[in-house]
């Protein structure tokens, strides 16, 4: 099956905690506000655009995101229900594109490009296996 340019998908969800920024923190000093993280809703982008191209699939095969350039524009506060529309708007050979925004119950909230490729599941996770094996420890840092 094909998508064509113009096509929508969206993937949308209640914020909760864990969608915070608060809830990066991860050590001491790290204060982030109570709000939907913009990390958060790269994925929800990321999620429309993958469900759009879901009927490209064949068997043994997954699109994975290349790159994403957004701005997030508006605090979107716990409890509020985000979505994300992502829009086909063609191929730069292996390459998708997409149109991405997102929306809280207020309106835009933030908005950009993203692309995404078919890769095979089993090369991509073979190459992922080679890093954990082959990867040097990062530097002393003290």
């Amino acid at each position: 099956m094909a998508i064509n340019v113009g096509d929508t998908a969206a993937a949308e969800f209640i914020v909760t905690p864990a969608d915070t920024a608060e809830a990066l923190s991860i050590a001491s000093g790290d204060t982030f506000p109570p709000v939907f993280a913009t990390s958060r809703m790269v994925a929800l982008m990321e999620l429309a655009a993958a469900r759009l191209m879901r009927t490209l699939l064949r068997a043994g095969e997954m699109s994975v995101g290349v790159s994403i350039d957004t701005r997030h524009t508006a605090a979107t506060p716990l409890g509020a229900r985000v979505r994300a529309v992502a829009t086909y708007t063609g191929r730069d050979g292996k390459i998708f594109l997409f149109d991405v925004a997102a929306f809280d119950e207020a309106g835009l909230i933030g908005s950009g490009h993203h692309t995404r490729a078919i890769v095979s599941s089993e090369r991509l996770l073979a190459g992922a296996a080679k890093r954990r094996c082959s990867h040097s420890p990062p530097p002393d840092q003290a």
